[in-house]
């Protein structure tokens, strides 16, 4: 039997956190559908185009290596709704601190409640990754600060090429 799991998230920009979370998930599963969330009020920093080129640029070697498969698309409705729409039975979240596990606990009781038969499966953040956030990478980057240590190398170069000054 086939095991999918969809992962959610913004992935504007792609985190080190993100990978960390990829990285783990793809050992659990034979097929990881990696969903990015797609909201008309919000503008994001990367279209979703190049969020789907991020994360198959940085995730693919290691799913490959795993043996499973990775999908990237886009959704914009509720994960549960996602999920079912390709298939997956487990939906995955990266947890970082207790402040996340309060807010992934209660959005897992609500998923379960709509879809009994998807299992939230809570992967933990690796202690070097556990402070990293998308909001904060934009931030540094955006400020003029270095963001390398936080996202991998071909991200990197993205967001310094975003945030070049412009010649006067």
């Amino acid at each position: 039997m086939s095991r999918t799991a969809l992962y959610t998230g913004s992935f504007d920009p792609v985190t080190n956190g993100h990978v960390d979370v990829i990285r783990h998930a793809v050992r659990l599963v034979d097929r990881l559908v990696v969903a990015i969330g797609v909201h008309p009020a919000k503008a994001p920093l990367f279209t979703v185009e190049d969020r789907t080129e991020m994360l198959h640029e940085v995730c693919r070697p290691f799913a490959d290596e795993a043996g499973t498969a990775l999908e990237v698309t886009t959704f914009g409705g509720l994960a549960v709704e996602a999920a079912r729409a390709h298939g997956a039975t487990v939906i995955i979240r990266g947890l970082r601190d207790g402040t996340d596990l309060d807010y992934e606990i209660q959005m897992s009781s609500m998923n379960e409640t709509m879809a009994p038969a998807i299992q939230t499966v809570f992967l933990p953040a690796s202690p070097p990754v556990r402070p990293i956030t998308a909001t904060l990478v934009r931030q540094i980057a955006a400020m003029g600060g270095d963001a390398s240590p936080f996202v991998p190398p071909a991200v990197a170069a993205r967001l310094r090429a975003r945030f070049a000054p412009t010649p006067a």
